[in-house]
C-alpha cells in the first residue's frame, strides 16, 4: 500500500521518456556518480492501464526521475515512495487504484496497478542489459522481492512473473532500412526519425551498412523493380520482422514473378507486404509515410518471436 515518505528531496521529472535504454542509463549514470537510485517496475495490472507490465521509472536520491508506469497521474507519488526506499534501504511494494486497501490515488482508467520499488545496489545488471541491447540482442532483468536482488538474464518470455522473480524483457531498438531514390523514401525516413526509430536510408548506390536482424524492418519505396531486387533478396535471406514494398498489386505481381524466376518460393515472397501501408491509395509522400510507419509499428507490437 502507498505510504507517506519522510525523505527530504522532492520529486522532479528530469526529462520525458518511456525509452527503456534512457531510463536504465539514467539510473546507471547516477550510481556511477556516487548517487543512490531506485528502479520502479510495474509488476501487476488490474483492469485497464496505459502502460504494459515491466514499464519502469528510475529515481535518484536528489528527487530527479524519468520514465512512466502510468499515464502520468501517479509518477510523482511513485517517485516519492522511491525516495523513501532509498532513504530506508528497504524495498517495498506499492498499490495504486483498484485493489488498494487504503484511500489512494484514483487512476483515471479505473483500474489498479502494483509497483515494485528496488534500491539499486549495483550498476552491473543495468550495464549488462545496456551492453546486450547495444549488440542487438534481447536482454532482461529479474527482480526477486524476497531477497531484494536484481540480476540480468537472457529472457525466454515476455515481461511478467516467473516463479518468485518478476522478469522484464527488453528488445533492441527498432531498426528501419528504408530504400529508394524517391520523395516517398525521404518522407518515410523523416517520420521514422521523429518516432525514435533507428533509421538507415539507402538509395542503392552503396551496400546496406547494417545487419538485417529480427528487430529490423525493410521498406522499399522505389519505382524501379530491378534496382530494388538485390535489397529485396537480402531481406528475404534474413529475418526482418517486416518487409514492405511500394507499388500496385499488378506491380507486385511482376515483382513476385521475378523473384520466383530467381528461385525464391511462394512462402518467401508471401512475406512481402505489398501494396505497402495500412490504408490504400496513399498517393502523397507524407500520407504514405504515415501509412507505412503505422504498419511497421503494428507488426512490431504483434511480433512474438524471441531473438
Amino acid at each position: 500500500m502507498a505510504q507517506t515518505s519522510q525523505a527530504h528531496a522532492s520529486p522532479e521529472q528530469a526529462f520525458l521518456t518511456d525509452d527503456s535504454v534512457e531510463i536504465l542509463r539514467f539510473a546507471a549514470d547516477a550510481l556511477k556518480l556516487g548517487m543512490a537510485a531506485a528502479l520502479v517496475t510495474l509488476t501487476e495490472i488490474r483492469g485497464g492501464a496505459p502502460r504494459p507490465l515491466g514499464a519502469q521509472m528510475a529515481v535518484r536520491e536528489d528527487g530527479l526521475y524519468c520514465g512512466f508506469v502510468s499515464g502520468g497521474c501517479i509518477e510523482s507519488a511513485a517517485a516519492f515512495e522511491a525516495l523513501a526506499v532509498i532513504s530506508s534501504g528497504q524495498d517495498r511494494t506499492v498499490i495504486y487504484g483498484e485493489g488498494s486497501p487504503w484511500f489512494d490515488i484514483v487512476l483515471p482508467c479505473g483500474g489498479g496497478i502494483t509497483l515494485s520499488i528496488h534500491k539499486l545496489r549495483s550498476a552491473q545488471p543495468l550495464l549488462s542489459v545496456l551492453n546486450t541491447l547495444e549488440q542487438r540482442r534481447c536482454a532482461g532483468l529479474a527482480y526477486n522481492p524476497q531477497s531484494q536482488t536484481l540480476r540480468s538474464l537472457f529472457p525466454t518470455r515476455e515481461s511478467g512473473l516467473n516463479g518468485a522473480d518478476f522478469e522484464v524483457r527488453y528488445r533492441p531498438r527498432t531498426r528501419l532500412v528504408i530504400c529508394g531514390r524517391s520523395v516517398e523514401a525521404q518522407a518515410a525516413a523523416r517520420v521514422a526519425q521523429a518516432a525514435g526509430y533507428e533509421v538507415h536510408l539507402n538509395d542503392f548506390r552503396l551496400p546496406i551498412p547494417v545487419q538485417i536482424d529480427a528487430d529490423t524492418a525493410v521498406i522499399l519505396l522505389d519505382h524501379d523493380l530491378d534496382r530494388e531486387l538485390p535489397v529485396l533478396q537480402a531481406a528475404l535471406a534474413a529475418t526482418p520482422f517486416y518487409i514492405g514494398a511500394l507499388g500496385s498489386r499488378k506491380t507486385h505481381g511482376r515483382r513476385v514473378q521475378k523473384l520466383h524466376e530467381l528461385g525464391w518460393r511462394a512462402q518467401d515472397t508471401d512475406r512481402i507486404k505489398a501494396p505497402i501501408g495500412i490504408f490504400p491509395k496513399a498517393r502523397d509522400a507524407n500520407s504514405l509515410a504515415l501509412s507505412v510507419l503505422a504498419d511497421v509499428a503494428a507488426a512490431r507490437l504483434s511480433g512474438t518471436a524471441f531473438s
